[in-house]
């Protein structure tokens, strides 16, 4: 299907070009067009609402409000200026920067304070309902009052530089007007940043609708950061895997990056997690992910499309990407921000450079361009409109996530065909190399001996390729085994993830929707470090981890894991004892075993922590050692014993297979984790030559034996 598409013509090419920009255009003037608020604005600080109801019709407080320039004024100070006669006649209009404001015949810079009021007169309906403020973000610090009230304030204002503290963050205030009239009195300071001031909408409405809305807004970005991080991971994890092919590292690495980005936009996810982390290296953070995505994403279209960039292209990016990431590191915010056209213009170029390449690409055929020049179309139309929305030219928020979101789907699925593709061409290069060989086997049966020599010599040749082939087999399965892995075991959380999205946007039940959100947060958490066991386990399964095997003192081994997470256990309420059999004093008596130490280790930890887990507080852990020397060869024993639920006697057979889970229903004990840890342990265990298996009532706790060899100097 994809050839054919490919082998359009090149005015067919042109038609879906114009076709998506037409179709972006329509929905961006759809959005732009659609009304989500009554259509008023305030006049010289007063703003009349006394004709609607904002309950449940929210509106975004646009027009003049009243404007006191390098003054910081509560809202006493303001009500004694108007009893004494003082009226101000400044009005600024909001959203907007005070930058290029014009005051006393001068153009005002980024830098200052000041403080805003505006007044607004509700309708009969609205005086006793409960209604909240949406608060922005805001350059840099405020402090907001209602009614005299003071009720949401971010960083520090003050009247210079060293009094001031910048915080960016989003609120929701709630209050009761009590009247009909409300007033809203804002102090704002900025000697950080480029611009200052109110330079996106408040919205004011009814606290049960804006709390939906914003939750709404809460929840599809952390869909689409997560998204957008499980993404990069995931094509990291091909190029640990595959490293001939760098695409998928340069495509990760933009994805990871833009996942980052997002967290540091729209509802702020990133100062929500971390909200003492530094204000000046969040900046950092946002625009350097901002300076590096066009060099990121040059790398990966050159991988994909080799020989479509020129030379001095690269050359030109490497050393503009690096000026502006210096200048973003070694200067202050006050700076770099205004140089954020300047790094818009350099992204946007760079992606008008590739779409160029592109079109040529996809005029000759090649496979994969005209799917990667349209969805490059998409982003590029939601990235400029970001620009402008930072500057205040666009009304539209920030597009950018959904657009790279489109972007990163669509290559991934160019990628995973080129994945299926190359390893169609191996097994088929493979194979033809495989039936050359049988037949210059057959053509040199009866030659002479000088023929036979050099047949040998390429038999020999042939089984160093056969060697290298089922090196690259075995790499190739754990990589398939990864890959099904992650695919089995992430489509569940992941479909259950959209499905709590999709239970908040449809307002299924609301009064659940901060659990909803908490479970999306967890289960993110929670996929990657499930990424982490299984990449470990598939290299466990297939062969590709090394071991460091030594002899070591049996008892000594369990008497320094006892010490180091003697404290662990305790912690977490439980008891925890060594039992060695034959006491401290006749410790020295006990066999060698011959060991990685660091692995065996992490297998008997494993099993600790799986009795933690399953183990109530109060409860009693028991790690023991003892040597067996009916068996032939003798080996050594470590239990670990726990009091815990137990495991009923019918699946002690099958809690070591990497898809078992055991919860019992009659318990309220919630037990976490990714059910990994069991099968880790068994292949470290039988890569020691030994073996484990458990033992249990179903009621009273439930005991785990690994059985080890002994070490023999005579057997070496």
């Amino acid at each position: 299907m994809f050839r054919d598409i490919l082998r359009v013509s090149s005015r067919t090419i042109l038609l879906h070009i114009i076709f998506v920009v037409v179709i972006g255009l329509v929905i961006s003037y759809a959005v732009m067009s659609a009304p989500d608020s009554p259509p008023v604005r305030s006049e010289q600080g007063i703003l009349d609402l006394t004709q609607g109801h904002i309950r449940t019709n929210p509106v975004k407080l646009e027009g003049e409000w009243t404007f006191y320039w390098h003054q910081l004024l509560s809202p006493e100070d303001i009500r004694s200026r108007m009893e004494m006669g003082g009226q101000s006649d400044r009005y600024i209009n909001i959203p907007g920067s005070w930058l290029g404001y014009q005051s006393d015949g001068q153009e005002l810079t980024g830098e200052g304070f000041a403080t805003f009021r505006l007044l607004i007169k509700l309708s009969e309906q609205d005086r006793n309902e409960r209604l909240a403020l949406r608060l922005p973000t805001i350059f840099h610090a405020y402090k907001l009052w209602v009614n005299g009230e003071l009720l949401a304030e971010a960083g520090r204002v003050g009247q210079d530089k060293s009094n001031m503290t910048p915080q960016l963050a989003t609120k929701l205030v709630f209050f009761q007007p009590e009247s009909d009239t409300l007033e809203l009195v804002m102090q704002v300071s900025n000697f950080y940043h480029n611009r200052g001031g109110i330079t996106k909408e408040i919205e004011l409405g009814g606290s049960n609708v804006l709390t939906v809305q914003t939750k709404l807004k809460v929840a599809t970005d952390m869909f689409i950061t997560a998204s957008l991080l499980v993404i990069g991971l995931y094509n990291l994890m091909l190029f640990l895997l595959r490293r001939q092919d760098r695409a998928p590292l340069y495509f990760g690495l933009f994805t990871l990056l833009f996942g980052i980005r997002s967290m540091l936009n729209g509802e702020l996810m990133f100062t929500q997690f971390f909200p003492d982390f530094p204000w000046e290296l969040q900046f950092k953070m946002e625009y350097l992910t901002l300076c590096l995505g066009g060099y990121v994403i040059t790398k990966y279209y050159e991988c994909i499309f080799p020989n479509y960039v020129s030379r001095w292209f690269r050359l030109g990016s490497r050393i503009v990407t690096g000026l502006l990431c210096l200048v973003v590191v070694i200067t202050p915010a006050l700076i770099y921000t205004k140089m954020l056209m300047l790094i818009g213009a350099v992204v946007v170029l760079h992606m008008a450079y590739l779409m160029v390449g592109l079109a040529k690409a996809a005029m000759q055929h090649m496979e994969g361009a005209l799917i990667f020049l349209l969805v490059s179309v998409v982003a590029l139309v939601t990235v400029i409109n970001d620009f402008l929305y930072f500057n205040e030219w666009s009304p539209i928020g920030n597009t950018s996530p959904a657009g790279l979101l489109i972007f990163t789907i669509a290559q991934l699925i160019l990628l995973s065909s080129r994945f299926t593709r190359a390893a169609t061409n191996e097994v088929r290069i493979a194979h033809e190399l495989q039936e050359a060989n049988d037949r210059l086997t057959d053509m040199n049966t009866n030659l002479e001996q000088l023929v036979k020599e050099r047949t040998h010599a390429l038999s020999a040749a042939h089984e160093d390729l056969r060697k290298s082939y089922e090196q690259l087999l075995r790499s190739e399965h754990g990589r398939k085994k990864l890959l099904a892995y992650i695919t089995h075991d992430l489509r569940l959380p992941l479909s259950s993830m959209l499905g709590y999205v999709e239970a908040v946007k449809d307002m299924v039940k609301p009064e659940r929707n901060e659990q909803y959100l908490k479970y999306i947060r967890d289960n993110t958490i929670r996929i990657n470090h499930m990424i982490g066991e299984l990449s470990f386990l598939s290299h466990l399964e297939t062969g590709q981890v090394e071991y460091h095997m030594e002899p070591v003192h049996a008892a000594d081994f369990l008497h320094r894991f006892f010490e180091q997470y003697e404290l662990v256990v305790l912690d977490a309420g439980l008891d925890f004892t060594l039992d060695i059999g034959r006491g401290e004093d006749q410790r020295a008596d006990f066999p060698h075993i011959e060991i990685d130490e660091q692995r065996l280790e992490q297998a008997l930890f494993n099993l600790v922590s799986n009795a933690m887990k399953f183990t109530s507080t109060g409860g009693i852990i028991r790690l023991a050692l003892a040597v067996d020397e009916t068996e032939d060869p003798s080996i050594v024993i470590i239990s670990v014993q726990d009091s815990g639920m137990g495991i009923p006697p019918d699946q002690l057979e099958q809690i070591f297979d990497r898809n078992y889970r055991y919860d019992r229903p009659s318990t309220d004990m919630k037990v976490e984790g990714s059910g990994l840890g069991l099968a880790i342990c068994r292949e470290i265990v039988q890569a020691h030559g030994g073996s484990v298996h458990a033992d249990s009532d179903g009621e009273t706790g439930s005991i785990f034996y690994i059985s080890l060899p002994l070490y023999s100097i005579a057997g070496r």
